[in-house]
């Protein structure tokens, strides 16, 4: 087992359950995400990237609507899920490539 210095393991567990509510609220009320269809359209490599820079620049400036910190976590969990979702279209691409 390893001993994480920096919490990951529930940091990780997390990132799970915030990428998990996605799934249950208003992004998947139908078929397809707004984010499926970008992707679809050849775009999803900047929609993600463009989503990374826009909540990075946000952290710090907009309070959480639950706690009222100004540095919340959500745009830190949006963050990341964006670039997962982007590893996941690298993955794609590489596979897709071969």
């Amino acid at each position: 087992m390893v001993d994480y210095k920096f919490n990951e393991e529930n940091t990780i567990e997390q990132i799970k359950r915030y990428v998990d509510k996605t799934y249950e609220k208003h992004y998947a009320s139908g078929k397809y995400q707004a984010t499926d269809m970008i992707i679809d359209a050849g775009h999803g490599d900047g929609f993600c990237m463009g989503n990374i820079i826009k909540y990075a620049m946000r952290y710090g400036k907009k309070p959480d609507p639950v706690t009222g910190d100004y540095k919340n976590q959500g745009d830190l969990l949006k963050i990341i899920h964006y670039a997962i979702i982007a590893i996941h279209l690298w993955v794609e691409d590489k596979t897709n490539a071969r």
